[in-house]
């Protein structure tokens, strides 16, 4: 595969811990009012944030951070047993306003774009597909990103990340105990104990599953679908 990458360096990069593997990658918006601004910020020293690729709209990429080095782009983060995930990622950044300045569709030639660069990423490095996720996935108490418009059961049509295969239809009346949610939820990843109830931050947690694998339905509550949902993306991750 033969990818057209302009590079830009940031300053904002440094050794990786010795030893790690580069076994994560990670999905973000740029959450910003422009391409400009965004590109300005990552490669700004004062700001101290960057990440390895940028994705612009028209499907350009911008290359800040060679792979071998380490970008800062995931902050405090959490993901199947691994905190501060910096050091063993990589981070595409995806031009979008977010949020905050108008969040819209990602248009196809950069969902395309985006495809095609993770592919690339993942036949040079060793990231397992359970290990391709949202920034929201490891920093669900801060992040959004990229959101319910991202497209990701399309990227793991074409091999990148999990998405549970057909339709996954939701018993009648379906219910879980909170201690069954957590599991699914901690075996799929996420920072959540595994015993408890139901309560405000399993709710922040589900969001975040929610906007990865049940877009539709951003609640934070375990209903029927989501649980449907939770269970078939366990059993990806564990199979």
């Amino acid at each position: 595969m033969s990818l057209r990458i302009r590079d830009l360096p940031s300053p904002n990069q440094d050794d990786r811990p010795p030893g790690m593997p580069i076994d994560m990658l990670i999905l973000h918006y740029t959450g910003m009012r422009s391409a400009r601004e965004a590109i300005e910020r990552l490669r700004d020293p004062a700001a101290r944030v960057s990440s390895h690729y940028v994705v612009d709209e028209d499907g350009a990429i911008l290359r800040l951070v060679p792979e071998e080095r380490r970008a800062f782009h995931a902050g405090v983060s959490y993901w199947r047993g691994h905190r501060e995930l910096n050091g063993r990622s990589i981070g595409i950044e995806i031009v979008n306003p977010g949020h905050e300045f108008g969040y819209r569709d990602f248009p196809v030639l950069q969902l395309a774009a985006v495809c095609d660069l993770c592919l690339s990423i993942l036949a040079r490095q060793p990231i397992a597909q359970r290990n391709v996720v949202a920034h929201s996935d490891v920093a669900p108490d801060r992040k959004q990103d990229p959101g319910e418009n991202f497209h990701w059961e399309g990227l793991a049509a074409n091999g990148v990340g999990l998405w549970p295969e057909g339709s996954v239809e939701p018993l009648s009346a379906d219910t879980a105990s909170g201690c069954e949610v957590r599991t699914a939820l901690a075996d799929i990843g996420y920072d959540v104990a595994g015993d408890g109830g139901r309560d405000a931050q399993l709710a922040v947690v589900l969001r975040a599953f929610q906007r990865h694998w049940r877009q539709e339905a951003i609640t934070g509550e375990a209903d029927p679908g989501t649980l449907a949902r939770l269970r078939a993306v366990r059993r990806l991750v564990l199979a």
